[in-house]
């Protein structure tokens, strides 16, 4: 025996000091919680710890004086197409000048309503049209639509030609907040429609109703039509369009490397939600979340899980505002290769989540001061925001810093 333990002790002399693991650090949100009762479902849902090594970021400003920039996509020429909340679409320049787009449709830009997300068409090479999701002013109310045009330059001047209305969430409410309005190509060339459920309390709970087009994503065709794939097509009692429900205001959508769909919704006093919807999942809204009333008051019959629900991948208690979302897939940043970048209006910056298969392993914050209405990546390889401002709205760059 004693041969052996020195057998042992040399063995280990031999294989040097013994390195101790370092310690995870704290994460990003030192605030307190708004529900200290309510724990996650698993470890690792909320509060993941920030990665070992900060990112440093240089700041540079592309654009200023835009009107409330909502969404924003890249132009194969290196241009900068972007929506403004008032209801007009921009063409921004690398170097900053911006030009307006004539034809951009009607919008009830009332509290959280106007022109609000964009996305070009996987063929915008070839066929020039671009799809635009926006509340629109309707009898008895105003409700989310997306509508297709034709980018059209000629003169030096940017038009839109043959602007269709193709979707209408409906029922049409009189209301003013959670339009939701992302919008993402699928791989397969279906767009997925992000809409929020109106927000207040008498509406709120058709999220649960698959009669009713509040609180979904929706997965339509280029024309607006139902795939036959879709999880409810052929069903009497359900939308066709319906891709998953349950949702509150999904106001950020990516594709990760796979080509699923990821999204972030925002949740009342807590609550904000990362998810990955699946077709025809239930995420539970307004019956089931993590979030509290905004008089502090709990949330129906206050419950975080319920048989037949989705649970969050990740959620914020405090929340970040979570508005814009992109997969970053560029070389300037390695360590974020294929993490998700989200905006945060109430974070007023970046939130970076670095992803271990599907889950978070990591949460960065990128403080910017300024609240971030939308997010996405450069051709390149820079990651581009748009700051959320009515009178003077900013194109921010951001690259590797020293």
């Amino acid at each position: 025996m004693r041969r052996a333990a020195l057998i042992l002790t040399a063995a280990a002399a031999l294989a040097g000091p013994v390195r101790a693991e370092a310690p995870p650090r704290p994460p990003a949100e030192t605030q307190p919680p708004n529900a200290p009762d309510q724990k996650p479902a698993f470890p690792g849902q909320t509060r993941a710890p920030q990665p070992g090594e900060a990112t440093r970021v240089a700041v540079a400003t592309v654009a200023r004086g835009l009107r409330g920039p909502w969404s924003m996509a890249f132009l194969p020429d290196g241009r900068l197409l972007a929506t403004e909340k008032e209801g007009r679409l921009r063409l921004i320049s690398p170097d900053g000048r911006t030009a307006p787009v004539e034809g951009a449709p009607k919008v009830d830009a009332r509290g959280q309503g106007g022109l609000l997300g964009l996305a070009l068409s996987p063929a915008f090479a070839s066929d020039r049209l671009i799809f635009m999701s926006f509340s629109e002013p309707r009898p008895g109310g105003n409700g989310t639509s997306v509508a297709r045009a034709r980018l059209a330059e000629e003169g030096g001047r940017a038009r839109l030609d043959g602007l269709q209305v193709i979707f209408r969430q409906m029922p049409t409410y009189d209301g003013d907040k959670h339009y939701g309005s992302r919008l993402v190509f699928s791989g397969d060339g279906t767009l997925f429609v992000t809409v929020g459920e109106r927000s207040d309390a008498r509406v709120r709970g058709q999220a649960q109703d698959l009669a009713s087009g509040l609180g979904k994503v929706f997965r339509i065709r280029t024309d607006g039509s139902a795939p036959d794939d879709n999880p409810f097509a052929g069903r009497r009692d359900a939308l066709p369009t319906i891709w998953s429900y349950g949702h509150r205001n999904v106001q950020a959508a990516a594709l990760d490397g796979q080509g699923r769909l990821w999204t972030v919704e925002h949740g009342p006093r807590g609550g904000d939600e990362l998810n990955r919807p699946q077709a025809g999942r239930n995420y539970g809204w307004p019956e089931v979340t993590y979030g509290i009333e905004y008089s502090g008051a709990r949330v129906g019959r206050g419950i975080t899980r319920r048989e037949g629900t989705e649970q969050p991948v990740y959620y914020w208690d405090p929340v970040i505002g979570p508005s814009g979302m992109a997969r970053y897939d560029g070389r300037l940043f390695p360590a974020w290769r294929d993490a998700l970048l989200v905006g945060g209006l109430v974070s007023e910056g970046l939130v970076v989540l670095r992803l271990d298969g599907d889950r978070v392993a990591t949460e960065e914050r990128i403080p910017l001061d300024a609240r971030i209405r939308d997010v996405t990546v450069g051709p390149d390889g820079a990651v581009y925001v748009a700051t959320d401002s009515r009178t003077d709205g900013r194109i921010l760059r951001l690259s590797p810093g020293r």
